[in-house]
């Protein structure tokens, strides 16, 4: 029977796990979240999530950090790995895999939860990571390259580290780093020039109308570099199909 491949659509995926305290413990998936993603619009076409239960449940916190966590009692009656693992291949197979971190991460989870049953695991025709897309283009600006550092300075929530909040987070946030780069590439001395000026910024409070200073969250005389990145990245863009999808939509948000 021949397997059907979508190689032009990515799938965004992300996996909670348990954290090993000791050495030699493994990672145990937890839960999946996938969403389908058409590359010409960026629009969800699909999603899947469900809760996993490890083999050994005293490997899950009886007790989560977070208010909206993975417990042990929330996995309980959860189907396993090999019970949803079907599922899960049809998603990821022959897709675009996207996600934030994924290459060290995701994908090593992935194939190694396959290889425990037994069962060949999913091959993707394409791999976005936006750690790696974006490191060298945010990283300052945000503070950090965590997914909850761009959400938060793109005013797009908390992130609630749950799979599939999180993948919805994850495309957000690309399609805001996309509209930035385009506007970047479009007048890059004219924002240069007034950017380096001065570190800080005026705004006008709704409130009382009153002129506040608000820090730039870069220092003075960064953007030149920065500007001569997003250029060496819309140069590679050329030859990166996915990528200037993305710029391209974010030009048409701004028609």
């Amino acid at each position: 029977m021949e397997v059907q491949t979508f190689p032009n659509e990515i799938v965004f995926f992300d996996l909670e796990t348990t954290v090993p305290n000791k050495a030699g413990q493994h990672f145990h998936i937890l839960e999946f979240g996938a969403i389908i993603v058409c590359p010409r619009k960026l629009e969800e076409l699909e999603s899947f999530t469900t809760l996993i239960q490890p083999k050994d449940l005293s490997v899950v916190s009886i007790r989560s950090s977070r208010s909206d966590g993975i417990t042990r009692a929330k996995v309980t009656n959860a189907p396993s790995f090999e019970d949803v693992a079907e599922k899960i291949y049809g998603l990821l197979n022959g897709r675009i895999w996207a996600g934030h971190n994924i290459r060290r991460f995701d994908c090593v989870r992935i194939k190694e939860a396959f290889a425990e049953i037994g069962k060949a695991a999913p091959e993707p025709s394409g791999i976005i990571d936006s750690l790696g897309l974006l490191s060298d283009k945010f990283g300052k600006r945000a503070g950090n390259m965590k997914m909850a550092s761009l959400a938060a300075y793109f005013g797009l929530g908390v992130q609630k580290h749950r799979s599939l909040d999180d993948v919805r987070m994850n495309l957000e946030v690309l399609k805001h780093c996309a509209t930035v780069l385009f506007l970047e590439s479009t007048l890059p001395n004219q924002l240069e020039g007034k950017w380096q000026s001065s570190s800080k910024i005026m705004t006008r409070s709704r409130s009382n109308y009153q002129i506040a200073q608000r820090a730039m969250p870069y220092s003075k005389g960064s953007l030149g570099k920065m500007t001569q990145n997003v250029k060496n990245l819309l140069g590679k863009a050329q030859s990166n199909q996915t990528l200037q999808n993305l710029i391209n939509h974010s030009h048409s948000l701004l028609r």
